[in-house]
């Protein structure tokens, strides 16, 4: 069980990031009147949030002990499409260490682990990547002025 538990402390790293990450970007938005886009990062905070609860929980389960001290840097961003870039780059390492942390589990038969992780990376790929390939593909349709409009509240 020790790769696991390593396997999950590494992914709570990607978690803590993540937090982290959105809850400076949150606060920028709401600073610089992108009222939708600051929801909307919020909401994903809250998402990571809860993937690191389940990734401490299950860690200890294991008998292990959770590292919430690590983190990965978090980039030098000050425009929103620079921030959203940074966010993509960030939601898809986390699926690439998810889906190897997920053969981890398989080959340890610890399918609890599993169930868990598969579920985190139906989130970040689903959810989170999506929408913001979604976002970074209307800003260079529309333009960023007139994305940015349109976050406005």
């Amino acid at each position: 069980m020790s790769k696991v538990v390593s396997a999950l402390n590494k992914l709570l790293r990607w978690e803590l990031t993540s937090i982290d990450q959105y809850t400076r970007n949150a606060a920028l938005y709401e600073d610089w009147g992108y009222v939708k886009l600051h929801e909307r990062i919020l909401h994903e905070a809250d998402d990571e949030r809860q993937h690191a609860q389940w990734l401490i929980d299950r860690i200890l389960l294991l008998g292990g002990s959770p590292d919430l001290e690590s983190r990965h840097g978090l980039p030098e961003a000050t425009s929103v499409p620079q921030m959203m870039a940074a966010d993509l780059e960030l939601e898809l390492n986390n699926a690439k260490d998810l889906k190897a942390s997920i053969r981890i589990c398989e080959e340890a038969q610890d399918f609890v682990s599993r169930d868990i992780l598969v579920n985190i990376l139906r989130d970040t790929e689903q959810d989170h990547a999506y929408w913001l390939r979604q976002q970074i593909g209307l800003i260079e349709r529309l333009g960023v002025e007139l994305y940015l409009q349109r976050q406005l509240g």
